[in-house]
């Protein structure tokens, strides 16, 4: 049977959304017979690759995991400025659980600038949040910012329920969608990451409770310093081994790409907010068959496709969709992958044009910024507000106006795609040049080149070769400068 990938190691024994250092801080329960097998009481250790559980089948791993986070009823909770307009403050919080399997018991905003240092909410609103827990009968308590450890460690101190902070569901969800083997890389790296610095407080509480067995923790006797030292040198020699295995990945992925650079194909990456159509998009403009999902995060692995229109190639991508407060260990982790994005001749940024219009602007913004993170934030890009089809008329119209430059489509009906072909097309046309050049026949291999730089040609046959007409990249037309019949072009333009 195949094991339990490393990549599930983000729950306790496959079977809570807690972070894998996470402990019940409450005094162990007096056992009422024997002790569970090891697999139910161990907490896997996001460390070295190690499971110190019995491991079972993946398929039925991931069931058991679904259906023990279907007893989980988290309480969300947020600390943001005051909400404008009809904006759920942790609208996107609760749909990161919904997609992570854990419901919704109940929720508490806090309105300040900015968390406390300390406990992220202030005393008085904790008190209303051990009084929400008790009324919701949660039993795990969901952030909607990353925390941190000091501040982990006295929520849970103060509420006496789990804590999860909206970094560790959001790696979870990544950790259920990575297919691939670089993509599951990718997500154990930003686990291992986010873990590192949360060590300390997991082996400070075991010292404390001594060798005494911890219900659903871990089976360890007299942790102390040592031991967290020798946790972080494990975890460190983890992290240098799967960046060099993600480097080795992204050589290869480095030599696709520079083949298809060298083929001078027009490259495409769709990119925008998680959940906006992209794959979707990817289909109807390739006829992908790429799978697609209501669900966030759907897609981790890009995918390449290539498309033909008015005789013309190209190549488009669907890219990881990008969140409000995306955790930049994954940022960090899915560089390579990211590059896609960041290399492409043309970004389309795919919007959810039936989004209210605060949280459509929201989204561009978050969007945006990611895309100056990773470099891109310079490429040319094209507005393709989605999901037009949800919109009657008014709000159609009303959306295209206040958007010029935009196109709107519909990835679902295929209204407006022949549309953002044109567009797409039209972007590539500003760069190209119009060239007359003179193949011989013995240069076969030149042709081919042409046409797929140009789409259709438009040649004569001579007694000395072929005659051509074609527009072609001006970046590029140095290099049929020899075949040019007024004479050398430019080296480079």
């Amino acid at each position: 049977m195949n094991p339990v990938p490393p990549v599930r190691k983000i729950l306790i024994s496959g079977a809570s959304l807690v972070h894998p250092y996470h402990v019940d801080r409450r005094p162990p329960a007096r056992s009422r017979g024997p002790d569970p097998p090891e697999s139910a009481r161990t907490l896997e250790r996001v460390q070295a690759g190690d499971a110190t559980t019995q491991e079972t089948s993946s398929n039925g791993a991931v069931a058991g995991v679904r259906n023990r986070r279907a007893r989980q009823r988290a309480l969300a909770i947020g600390a943001s400025p005051r909400p404008t307009g009809d904006r759920d403050p942790l609208g996107e919080l609760k749909e990161l659980l919904r997609t992570a399997g854990v419901a919704t018991a109940g929720e508490v905003v806090q309105v300040r600038s900015e968390p406390d240092p300390d406990r992220y909410l202030g005393r008085g609103k904790l008190a209303e949040v051990q009084a929400e827990v008790a009324r919701a009968d949660a039993n795990l308590i969901a952030c909607d910012d990353e925390l941190a450890p000091r501040q982990e460690r006295n929520l849970e101190a103060a509420l006496d329920v789990p804590v999860i902070d909206r970094t560790a569901i959001i790696l979870d969800i990544f950790a259920d969608h990575a297919h691939s083997a670089e993509g599951k890389l990718q997500v154990e790296l930003a686990q291992l990451e986010y873990n590192l610095a949360r060590m300390r407080g997991l082996w400070t509480h075991l010292e404390r409770l001594g060798a005494g067995r911890i219900d659903g923790g871990i089976g360890t006797r007299g942790p102390g310093e040592s031991q967290i030292e020798t946790d972080r040198r494990l975890a460190r020699d983890r992290i240098t081994t799967l960046r060099r295995r993600l480097d080795r990945l992204s050589r290869n992925r480095d030599v696709m790409r520079a083949r298809r650079e060298a083929s001078t194909v027009p490259t495409v990456a769709l990119a925008g907010y998680t959940n906006a159509g992209k794959s979707t998009l990817l289909n109807a403009l390739t006829g992908a068959g790429v799978a697609v999902g209501e669900r966030l995060f759907h897609t981790l692995d890009p995918t390449t496709r290539a498309y033909e229109h008015n005789g013309r190639r190209y190549l488009a991508t669907d890219t990881v969709g990008f969140i409000h407060k995306l955790p930049h260990q994954l940022v960090d982790a899915f560089k390579a992958t990211l590059e896609e994005t960041r290399l492409a001749d043309l970004i389309v940024h795919v919007v959810d044009g039936s989004d209210p219009a605060p949280e459509r602007a929201e989204a561009i913004a978050a969007v945006d910024s990611v895309l100056d993170e990773i470099g891109a934030g310079d490429r040319p890009r094209l507005l393709a507000f989605n999901k037009i089809d949800l919109l009657d008329t008014d709000a159609r119209r009303d959306l295209l106006v206040g958007e010029p430059g935009t196109v709107g489509v519909s990835a679902t009906t295929g209204e407006g795609l022949a549309e953002l072909r044109d567009r797409i097309e039209s972007t590539f046309e500003e760069t190209l040049r119009e060239v007359e050049l003179l193949v011989p026949y013995a240069d076969g291999g030149r042709l081919s080149e042409l046409h797929e730089l140009a789409g259709d040609l438009e040649r004569v046959e001579r007694a000395d070769g072929v005659l051509v007409r074609a527009r072609i990249p001006a970046a590029l037309r140095h290099r049929f400068a020899d075949l040019e019949l007024d004479g050398a072009a430019p080296a480079s333009e």
